[in-house]
């Protein structure tokens, strides 16, 4: 697998792509903001807004390619906007294809974002996730601390309210 940060134009051109990657996310039963089932068109819709984004300089993407250069899986950075915010990002999407799983794709994907955002100067990361989930079994193994957990924060692709723990890393030189 190659992992690489992917410009606005990159998205764009590839989104229909992402679009599958997003829509099997979903379809797996995963909670990263959508409800089942996800139509090709609001996947592709959604990351068309990313890519203004990335353009905007407000998000970062990486994505994971495989031998046959189908994506596999993806991580973005949300920069934050705000002077007194500059020091910290949110960890957002981390996604890998059902058929990639179980490699340490979505652990290399975790690594590259926090590595990124060492080397551009944040030094606190953030991020929610589903309570039970792969995911936060993930975060907890790399190193995230649990910050709190909100009930019935979010819903699942199935549309049943969950509870989300928030988690962060502290990353890079102390701040200040």
């Amino acid at each position: 697998m190659t992992v690489l940060r992917w410009n606005d134009a990159q998205v764009r051109e590839r989104c229909q792509e992402l679009a599958g990657l997003l829509a099997d996310t979903v379809a797996g039963g995963a909670s990263v903001g959508f409800l089942a089932p996800l139509g090709p068109a609001e996947a592709a819709a959604w990351w068309r807004e990313r890519a203004d984004a990335v353009a905007a300089g407000r998000l970062a993407v990486w994505v994971a390619v495989d031998g046959t250069d189908r994506v596999a899986g993806t991580v973005g950075l949300a920069l934050p906007d705000k002077p007194n915010s500059r020091h910290r990002a949110e960890l957002v999407k981390l996604m890998v294809h059902r058929s990639a799983r179980g490699q340490g794709l979505g652990r290399r994907l975790l690594a590259t974002a926090e590595q990124a955002a060492v080397s551009a100067g944040v030094t606190l990361l953030h991020l929610d996730t589903e309570t039970g989930s792969p995911a936060e079994h993930l975060y907890r193994s790399a190193g995230w601390t649990p910050a709190g957990t909100i009930p019935d924060y979010a819903a699942s692709p199935s549309g049943e309210l969950r509870p989300t723990p928030l988690y962060y890393k502290r990353v890079g030189p102390p701040a200040g």
